[in-house]
C-alpha cells in the first residue's frame, strides 16, 4: 500500500511534519551513506547532469541485432562506438 502524506503537508514544507528529536545513540550510530551503501553512491557519482548545451539528439534507430551485439560485446560504452563508427564513415 502506498504512503500518503498528511493533506496539510505541501512540497517542501517539512516543518509542518511533527519528527521527534534523534537520540544521542541514533546520532552515534549513523555512518556515511558511503560506508553503508557504496553501490548506491558510486551510481549516483557516476551519472551525468543536465548538458549546458545538448549536444546529442536522443533518437531511435533499428540495427542489426548482430551489429548490436558486436558492440555491446566489447563492453560499456557501446552506443558511443557506434556514433565513433557513424561519423568515420560519414566524415572519414
Amino acid at each position: 500500500m502506498k504512503k500518503r502524506k498528511p493533506k496539510h503537508v505541501t512540497q517542501g514544507d517539512w516543518d509542518a511534519v511533527e519528527s521527534p528529536p534523534l537520540t544521542d545513540d541514533q546520532l552515534a550510530g549513523m555512518r556515511p551513506a558511503s560506508e553503508t551503501h557504496p553501490e548506491i553512491v558510486e551510481r549516483y557519482l557516476r551519472t551525468r547532469g543536465p548538458q549546458k548545451a545538448p549536444r546529442k539528439v536522443v533518437t531511435t534507430i533499428r540495427l542489426d541485432a548482430d551489429v548490436v551485439e558486436y558492440f555491446k560485446a566489447q563492453g560499456r560504452g557501446w552506443q558511443t562506438r557506434i556514433n565513433k563508427k557513424l561519423r568515420e564513415v560519414i566524415f572519414g
